[in-house]
């Protein structure tokens, strides 16, 4: 399942793939009671040197027997909308997968990449009961200090007064296993 134009991007290396194209709004259904549905973030595309900007990025909300997913890859935070509009027509969420690094400088990065207390606050907006925090800690690809997101989150949520454990900073690797959803976030 990809967003438009990805699939072209697929098909030079796999050309026999199986692949549903999507576009925001559009939904696929799988087996076993799954559905994905295409939802707007904010963030540029490229795959290579030559294709910025030619295939549309997009979020995927994942229904399962066992809870909702709202997975973001990069995205800006533009005062949470996309959050807010996820929630509203799915409800709250088991499990986000939320970026929280590569944030800075924010003049620069700002409309594609949220900060550690953007995140926080995306958490918030999307009704996500826990989080898996990705993008970060794998290299440095910005001006802040590679440990600095963990940082920053931490504050965020002591701030927000959000228990640690609900926003799992992932390392490369680790697994968890996700609770049920709580009333917390509903």
């Amino acid at each position: 399942v990809t967003p438009l134009g990805n699939d072209t991007i697929i098909r030079r290396s796999v050309p026999n793939a199986a692949i549903s194209v999507v576009d925001w709004g559009d939904r696929v259904e799988l087996d076993d009671g799954i559905i994905i549905h295409a939802e707007p973030c904010h963030h540029w595309s490229a795959r290579g040197s030559g294709d910025r900007r030619m295939a549309l990025w997009a979020a995927f909300v994942i229904e399962t027997p066992a809870g909702k997913i709202y997975h973001v890859g990069d995205t800006g935070f533009h005062d949470g909308i996309n959050y807010r509009a996820a929630r509203a027509k799915h409800g709250p969420f088991r499990l986000a997968n939320l970026p929280f690094g590569c944030y800075e400088p924010r003049w620069f990065m700002a409309s594609q990449h949220q900060n550690p207390e953007e995140a926080v606050r995306g958490m918030i907006a999307c009704g996500a009961g826990h989080v898996a925090g990705h993008h970060w800690g794998t290299f440095r690809l910005t001006n802040e200090g590679i440990e600095e997101p963990l940082r920053a989150l931490e504050a965020a949520l002591d701030s927000a007064g959000i228990e640690r454990a609900r926003f799992r900073a992932m390392r490369p690797g680790e697994i968890f296993d996700v609770p049920a959803i709580s009333s917390k976030a509903e």
